[in-house]
């Protein structure tokens, strides 16, 4: 079992607390380099809330054929 796997199983029913502390991650990693990396702290919060399953607002459902 990966460590993703793993990840997942623990936040199973907690994705929006998971996706908060992304968020508020990201948030003191802008803070901590004075915005100079936001475009990669906002990309890799967005990969990390897709892998982890959690706040999809905004992204339209895969298209079903």
């Amino acid at each position: 079992m990966s460590m993703m796997d793993k990840l997942k199983g623990m936040l199973k029913g907690h994705e929006d607390q998971a996706g908060k502390g992304i968020d508020k991650a990201g948030d003191f990693v802008d803070q901590k380099t004075q915005n100079k990396y936001s475009g990669q702290v906002d990309t890799a919060q967005e990969k990390l809330k897709e892998q982890l399953g959690g706040e999809d607002r905004g992204k339209e459902p895969p298209a079903q054929s």
